[in-house]
């Protein structure tokens, strides 16, 4: 049997960003560099966003600066994260199911372990590479109507996730 696991750690540094900055804290530049350098992060990279997108567009965040580039991916990121900042009640209703997400009924279905890895990314709703099933959190619809309802692309994100595990 294939076990499937769901990992949170970059959304888990990402909500540490967002709370701080939310504060008026200031972020250590180390830290942003941990987050652009973090494993999972690597799977946004091409040669159009890179960890230095990252870089920049995070200090820019924390800094209170204006961004200034013409990279419309970086102006994406910064944008999604500013949303993040700015509507924390959406933020919450986004972080709760996906924290208690279970995919453990999926296991029978698969011949081999899948991770399903949440991570802030830009214009993309997912990417796989092998056994790894990248979900571009910001793509995520929390419901108002239905509390801990979610969609991604007009459907049921448990239905989505599930669709895409399979597909692996």
């Amino acid at each position: 049997m294939a076990n499937i696991t769901v990992k949170l750690d970059t959304i888990e540094m990402m909500i540490f960003f967002w709370d701080s900055v939310a504060q008026r804290e200031k972020i250590s530049d180390v830290y942003i560099n941990e987050i652009a350098s973090h494993k999972d992060m690597k799977a946004l990279y091409d040669s159009k966003f890179d960890a230095k997108s990252v870089l920049t567009v995070l200090s820019a965040i924390t800094n209170r600066e204006l961004l200034n580039t013409s990279s419309k991916r970086e102006r994406k990121f910064w944008s999604q994260n500013m949303w993040m900042i700015d509507d924390r009640g959406t933020m919450k209703a986004m972080i709760v199911p996906i924290k208690t997400m279970n995919l453990d009924h999926l296991k029978d279905r698969l011949n081999k372990d899948i991770e399903v890895i949440f991570v802030p990314g830009t214009i993309e709703e997912f990417k796989v590479d092998e056994n790894k099933l990248y979900i571009n959190f910001f793509r995520i619809i929390a419901s108002f109507e239905e509390p801990g309802k979610m969609t991604i692309s007009g459907q049921d994100f448990n239905i989505y996730v599930e669709e895409k595990v399979l597909s692996i």
